[in-house]
């Protein structure tokens, strides 16, 4: 049985399993029992009383978190040369056509978020075995498929982020980074979960949102009373 860490026994001890916290007092735990070196990642999970496999219960969607991410997101857009002066104006770390689908044919995928225009699918949805197991596929729904390229990177690199419900009904999505403040993660926690209440189903019955907890990259978990939202 491989030991517990002094650390990770100091965190455990000062988390109350039995208790529901209140989202700020979550927000501030969650601080104090991450003793990781590097900038961990503050993620939600979420998990909701709803049937992934019936089109009418998917959970989807798309939120700008108050505070960003913290995370510098790499944004690669796939255009036609007449967009790429507007995709380098607001941002964007790569961009082309020809020259990136055939680095990402061969294995490229050194990026967080791809945006492309409708007119340039046709390529891009050769991609596709590719890019979707990676959550880098493109999607009208999550404004990254769209002509107005500039202002999708612009949302992208301000913190606009997407979930979406997994097959076992789970949403896990990062919101910030320990070197938040308190208060910056608690906002942008309360903005994707009140995103979440927003899109329930009309089909989804009994409890919608069963449990939520927050944790950092290597803490526990820290469960969050779904009524202090």
């Amino acid at each position: 049985m491989a030991k517990i860490s002094k650390k990770r026994k100091e965190a455990l001890a000062k988390v109350d399993k039995t208790k529901l916290y209140s989202l700020d007092e979550a927000a501030s735990l969650v601080k104090d029992i991450t003793f990781t070196k590097f900038d961990a990642s503050i993620d939600l999970d979420v998990r909701l009383g709803v049937d992934p496999r019936k089109a009418n219960q998917m959970v989807r969607g798309v939120v700008a978190l108050p505070h960003g991410t913290g995370k510098q997101v790499r944004v690669l857009v796939l255009c036609t040369p007449d967009k790429e002066e507007e995709a380098k104006a607001a941002g964007a770390d790569f961009y082309g056509l020809d020259e990136y689908v055939e680095k990402i044919k061969g294995g490229w995928t050194d990026i967080d978020v791809v945006i492309t225009t409708p007119n340039v699918m046709p390529k891009v949805g050769a991609l596709g075995k590719i890019l979707g197991p990676r959550g880098l596929m493109p999607n009208p729904k999550t404004g990254t498929v769209t002509m107005e390229v500039g202002k999708a990177v612009q949302e992208v690199k301000a913190g606009k982020i997407d979930f979406k419900v997994d097959k076992f009904g789970i949403i896990h999505t990062g919101v910030a980074r320990v070197s938040f403040d308190a208060k910056k993660i608690a906002d942008n926690a309360r903005e994707v979960l009140q995103t979440i209440l927003k899109l329930k189903p009309s089909a989804a019955k009994g409890t919608y949102m069963q449990s939520v907890y927050i944790s950092s990259t290597m803490s526990p978990g820290i469960q969050i009373d779904p009524k202090s939202i």
